[in-house]
């Protein structure tokens, strides 16, 4: 038996009217979901990337504190840089290291000699997302200062 509903409409009585809803829901849903993970997986990304760079910084100054000359700390501090991003397939946009910077540091035991590395490396967002033709970029740098090795020799 047919039910007549309100303006004069036939059809089966209760929830069967809302046939093909759930398509439609999913239909608005799954893009809005991919979207979220994909700026989940950027951000995690970012700072993978973020930490990598931080450690090229750390080797970079590291290399840098052992040199005997500023020649040497500079080129010593740009090869270990450029190994560290390589070994974790960071690819920079530009050269990542600068020049070392000296400095000072007071302690109660004098004054000891420091040398500051910093690296700044511009990543394409299409390799930070895995996709290809993903327009961007993001700079990120990182910096570390390393007490130069007194004992290092002349």
């Amino acid at each position: 038996m047919r039910i007549r509903a309100a303006g004069g409409r036939t059809g089966p009585p209760g929830p069967r009217r809302e046939r093909g809803s759930f398509a439609v829901e999913a239909a608005v849903l799954v893009p809005v979901i991919l979207g979220f993970a994909l700026m989940a997986v950027a951000a995690g990304r970012l700072q993978t990337t973020g930490s990598v760079v931080d450690a090229a910084a750390r080797a970079g100054a590291r290399a840098a504190s052992l040199a005997r000359t500023p020649e040497g700390a500079q080129q010593a501090a740009a090869d270990a840089v450029r190994t560290s991003l390589a070994s974790r397939s960071v690819r920079c946009a530009a050269e990542p290291a600068g020049d070392p910077q000296y400095g000072t540091l007071d302690t109660d035991g004098g004054q000891l000699a420091t040398v500051t590395v910093r690296v700044s490396c511009t990543v394409p967002l299409s390799d930070l997302l895995g996709l290809d033709g993903v327009p961007g970029h993001k700079t990120v740098t990182g910096t570390f200062t390393s007490v130069v090795d007194r004992y290092r020799g002349n």
